[in-house]
């Protein structure tokens, strides 16, 4: 499972959903359930999430196993 801090991540920056939607060419919707975990994002949509955060993409997904 992908754990993420966009949440934490967007706080720290003072962004709205629709901020970071706009800066990684998504939706508003998509970065929502990103954030509440409903699905995993592709490898370009993480990097680029990462990289409006200035941060790397281990900063702001882990990964951890699922029982």
């Amino acid at each position: 499972m992908i754990r993420n801090k966009m949440k934490e991540y967007r706080a720290r920056y003072g962004m709205k959903q629709e901020d970071l939607a706009k800066l990684t060419g998504v939706r508003r919707e998509t970065i929502g359930n990103l954030e509440k975990g409903r699905y995993n994002p592709s490898l370009v949509l993480a990097w680029n999430i990462a990289k409006a955060f200035h941060a790397s993409i281990e900063d702001v997904f882990t990964v951890e196993d699922e029982p």
